[in-house]
């Protein structure tokens, strides 16, 4: 199997020409967060914007609104209406979809959370959105009792399941999916027609088409929540701009892992953050182009 490499990074990154402005740079739309889980729409946006995306709109419940603001200026909000459990209510389902046909991709998962108001809204979203996608943590979590409507898609898209996530929508256990994990995603991506990028030591980045990456950037100090929301952000950015699926997911992970090596090196291991990561992005791509 190939592996990742700056030279497919480079494929990925859009040459930014001097007259550019941020209507030509894409916009990332962020469905993500929950009362009790602004982490993660705050890291995943953070990492989108340390990528270059021209303009980041993010989605949450209208609780966690203050948190996000402040910690994250430059993004667009849409605070909405929620569920009494602080998750986004289904009820702004029309709103999104419209939101995301205004949108160049969009990001849904991140600190989303899983009940029946968020079940209901991601398989809206799924069925409906005619924009590429990156389907991340909880909505892979809404989706895994029917994985089965990623095949009524309108449009490509990229999943990022850990292990655990994996194995939920394979009915599995994550023991089976690191068992072979190379021919799981594979699979994966060929029955439901979507990018796959299994995470861990050594991700699987998959095609529908068969082919496949294996990714050998990163470090265990990465191994700690919140780490995939950064990719996620990273992923979607990149799709945003105008990247193609598979060379997005797969320019991601290489530099998401370059980024965290960065950030192992300053900080060690054990001390390091995902937000560190975010902050060693400039560095990374400063590396890599």
């Amino acid at each position: 199997m190939k592996e990742t490499d700056k030279f497919l990074f480079k494929k990925a990154v859009y040459n930014r020409p001097d007259d550019a402005n941020k209507g030509t740079l894409g916009s990332l739309l962020c469905i993500c967060g929950s009362y009790g889980m602004a982490g993660a729409a705050i890291m995943a946006g953070k990492a989108a914007l340390r990528c270059g995306i021209g303009l980041l709109k993010i989605a949450v419940p209208k609780s966690i609104y203050p948190i996000c603001a402040t910690n994250i200026l430059e993004s667009v909000y849409y605070p909405l209406e929620e569920t009494p459990c602080g998750a986004i209510s289904s009820k702004n389902s029309e709103f999104l979809l419209e939101a995301c046909e205004k949108s160049s991709a969009v990001l849904i998962g991140c600190g989303l959370s899983v009940c029946d108001d968020t079940k209901e809204l991601v398989k809206n979203v799924i069925s409906n959105c005619t924009k590429p996608m990156v389907i991340d943590a909880d909505a892979l979590n809404c989706i895994c009792d029917k994985p089965e409507i990623l095949k009524s898609l309108k449009a490509t898209a990229i999943i990022t399941p850990h292990p655990c996530e994996m194995a939920r929508l394979l009915k599995s256990t994550p023991k089976e999916v690191n068992s072979d994990r190379e021919n799981t995603a594979i699979n994966f991506a060929k029955k439901f027609g979507v990018v796959t990028v299994l995470k861990g030591a050594g991700t699987i980045i998959a095609s529908p088409n068969g082919k496949a990456y294996i990714n050998h950037t990163g470090n265990s100090g990465m191994a700690t929540g919140g780490s995939g929301d950064v990719l996620a952000g990273i992923i979607g950015s990149l799709l945003a701009q105008g990247a193609k699926p598979f060379e997005s997911a797969a320019a991601g992970v290489f530099l998401h892992g370059t980024a965290g090596d960065l950030a192992a090196e300053s900080l060690g291991k054990i001390s390091m953050l995902p937000t560190d990561m975010i902050d060693c992005l400039p560095l990374a791509y400063k590396k890599l182009i």
